[in-house]
């Protein structure tokens, strides 16, 4: 292994780009994976190109510290969507990485569900401590979409029922059960529609006023087959927009009054991200039957975890057993230690109150930097979402124009035009408020 360079030894660095990206170097390798990769990618690529009218051909990334990335052609970047959110700390972090080497070489793989390895146990205390009843349960996974889809499952072995309620602009996954409820964007769906869920309702996210939220969540629960309310705290992928005030207390209300479980799909927001530890947990009288992580709760690594009231996941025990949910890599050693490593440390030093600070400040550059002509700003904790004026093509536009400068970025949003920022906890304020004034240069652009 070639030892990283001295600069990038903290990987809290400014951007360095000396070969316009993606450089010679990341354009080879990208066209090797193209040949042989799914061509849904690519096509995805080419048809962002042809509709922004800037380059959306990829780097490809060589090796990562903190929060920097440096590509294969020798660009050094600063990574604002931390793996989609998943580095809590972001890249090679030591404490992360120093506890998952030393349970590889102890124990690279258990068996699961059947024979554990001895760091489950711990895991899963800690992870049920964090719902605030008595008699919690956990079941691990191995993606985001994984813990979704076990929630899904719960909300039918305890209500009976198999409607679901989900939000436009919603993301939970793309494997079966969640796609039925993506409210991101429907022409993920349409291609497996016959595969899926036909009982789900999608209603508007509840951004705004509570009473209309509350009254059509109420419509939408009077025909009592509806088992599950499936709902993010913040929107995530959708934009980085917060849910209205009351709303999680007013669904638990409607949701017991209709025999549904409420799931908050915390895969994003969980861990700190949003500010609090769980957001959903912030309304005392709105608590969920059922919690969904993921992303930052590894660290990194592939883990996720489905939090659930002890009444409602005894309905898997009903069943004496023949009904379960497991895979091959759930509990898997090291991306157990890793989680349990993310966090202790989360609840020792309080990252959630940290990034809650710090996110404060980032969305206030934003906001001064890209001024109310060009975009509005909007989220909470490190997931910050910036909408671009001028729509998708726009967006991607101004994607771009970050890359060249030294700035990774995603776009999101139901129609594609915000910029969502996702950063490591352990970010420097400097960096973000470089970011913040690159932004502001690159909307302004032409």
């Amino acid at each position: 292994m070639t030892a990283a360079p001295e600069d990038d030894a903290l990987g809290q660095q400014l951007p360095s780009v000396a070969v316009t990206p993606p450089g010679p170097k990341s354009r080879a390798i990208a066209a090797r994976i193209a040949n042989v990769e799914c061509p849904s990618f690519e096509a995805r690529r080419e048809a962002r190109t042809a509709a922004s009218g800037s380059d959306q051909a990829p780097i490809v990334y060589a090796r990562g510290r903190g929060s920097n990335v440096t590509d294969v052609d020798g660009n050094r970047y600063i990574d604002l969507t931390a793996g989609f959110g998943a580095l809590a700390f972001g890249y090679n972090d030591p404490e992360i990485s120093s506890a998952v080497f030393a349970q590889d070489y102890a124990l690279s793989m258990a068996l699961g569900d059947v024979y554990a390895a001895e760091c489950k146990a711990p895991l899963l205390e800690a992870l049920a401590s964090l719902y605030p009843e008595e008699g919690a349960r956990v079941l691990l996974g191995s993606s985001g979409a994984d813990a979704v889809t076990a929630a899904l499952k719960t909300a039918v072995l305890a209500t009976g029922k198999s409607g679901v309620i989900a939000f436009k602009g919603s993301y939970h996954g793309l494997s079966h059960g969640p796609l039925a409820a993506c409210g991101l964007s429907s022409k993920f769906r349409e291609p497996f529609v016959q595969q899926l869920n036909q009982n789900v309702q999608f209603l508007d996210y509840p951004d705004g006023e509570l009473s209309v939220a509350t009254a059509s969540l109420r419509a939408a629960l009077r025909a009592g087959d509806v088992g599950a309310v499936l709902i993010e705290p913040v929107l995530g992928r959708g934009g980085c927009i917060a849910l209205t005030d009351g709303y999680l207390a007013a669904a638990r209300t409607l949701c017991d009054e209709g025999g549904a479980l409420l799931i908050a799909d915390e895969v994003w927001t969980g861990m700190g991200r949003s500010g609090q530890v769980l957001a959903s947990l912030v309304a005392t009288d709105g608590l969920p039957d059922v919690i969904c992580l993921g992303k930052a709760l590894g660290g990194g690594w592939p883990i996720s975890a489905m939090i659930g009231r002890g009444a409602v996941m005894d309905a898997w025990a009903a069943h004496g057993g023949s009904t379960i949910h497991t895979s091959t890599h759930a509990g898997h050693p090291a991306g157990t230690v890793a989680a349990l490593t993310v966090l202790r440390r989360i609840l020792r030093d309080d990252w959630a109150s940290k990034n809650r600070q710090l996110g404060d400040r980032f969305l206030a550059a934003l906001t001064r930097e890209v001024g109310a002509d060009s975009g509005t700003v909007s989220g909470c904790g490190l997931m910050i979402g910036v909408r671009v004026r001028g729509g998708a093509v726009r967006a991607l536009a101004v994607s771009r124009k970050l890359l060249n400068d030294g700035y990774i970025v995603l776009t999101g949003g139901a129609s594609g035009d915000v910029l969502t920022f996702t950063p490591a906890f352990n970010i420097d304020a400097s960096l973000l408020e470089a970011a913040a004034s690159a932004v502001g240069h690159a909307i302004r652009t032409p």
